[in-house]
């Protein structure tokens, strides 16, 4: 018998109901999904179908009312909070639509951050080589106020990336940007994943930024509905418009 590898995640009849009684909302409904290792996913819906739930549960941010989400071989359900904190902060990369950067620190030290939180060692030869491989070798020295829009979407994907983590999750990343540098954004994340075998999985609205993906899951009412290999933006906005998204 072959073996297959592992998936980078697999979620595996995840529901998760916010709040009780007349205020209980299932944000998710019996979700199961696997992502490939060196995959990137796209995941998409109408607002309130569950898109941010997904990724947060995914990444192990908020835990499922129920069912099972996998990292690898990690079952992030049976983690304690302190277990689940170290493994968001050593194997999870995290980009959001705000960059989330410190402005006080250089694009070097916004970079290294989570090398820092994790007592691990800086070894600057590797901090420079992974802001060079999203275009900011020069830029090092530089703080967030002194760098574009796009630039700083690029510090925010360094820092993602500099703990070499199983899988990187993007909210939006492409929200605050315009279409010129958000598709240089995309063209990154796409590269990411072809040269570096990293794992992606981007929560968009927008269906050029989803057409970069390998692959788009749909939802809608906290349910998936629908998956679409080799996405292109004409197919995603159909699919889009079908679900009642615009």
């Amino acid at each position: 018998m072959h073996t297959m590898t592992a998936p980078a995640i697999r979620l595996d009849a995840v529901t998760k109901v916010y709040g009780t009684g007349e205020n209980r909302v299932t944000a998710l409904r019996e979700v199961g999904v696997d992502l490939a290792t060196g995959s990137f996913t796209a995941v998409m819906g109408p607002s309130g179908s569950g898109k941010s739930t997904f990724l947060h549960c995914a990444a192990g941010l908020d835990r499922p009312t129920s069912g099972t989400v996998r990292l690898g071989d990690t079952e992030l359900s049976a983690l304690s909070d302190d277990e689940l904190t170290v493994v968001r902060r050593d194997r999870i990369g995290f980009v959001f639509q705000a960059y989330n950067l410190l402005s006080s620190l250089t694009v070097e030290d916004n970079v290294s951050l989570p090398l820092r939180l994790a007592g691990r060692a800086i070894d600057r030869d590797w901090i420079a080589r992974v802001a060079g491989s999203v275009g900011l070798g020069e830029y090092l020295q530089r703080r967030p106020a002194q760098l574009s829009g796009g630039q700083q979407q690029r510090v925010a994907i360094a820092r993602a990336l500099v703990t070499q983590p199983d899988a990187v999750f993007a909210d939006e990343p492409t929200g605050a940007l315009d279409t010129r540098t958000g598709r240089q954004v995309l063209e990154l994340m796409r590269q990411i994943v072809v040269e570096g075998g990293q794992t992606v999985i981007m929560v968009t609205h927008d269906p050029v930024a989803a057409s970069f993906a390998d692959r788009v899951l749909f939802l809608a009412d906290g349910r998936l509905t629908g998956v679409m290999e080799a996405p292109t933006a004409e197919l995603v906005a159909e699919r889009m418009t079908r679900l009642g998204a615009w």
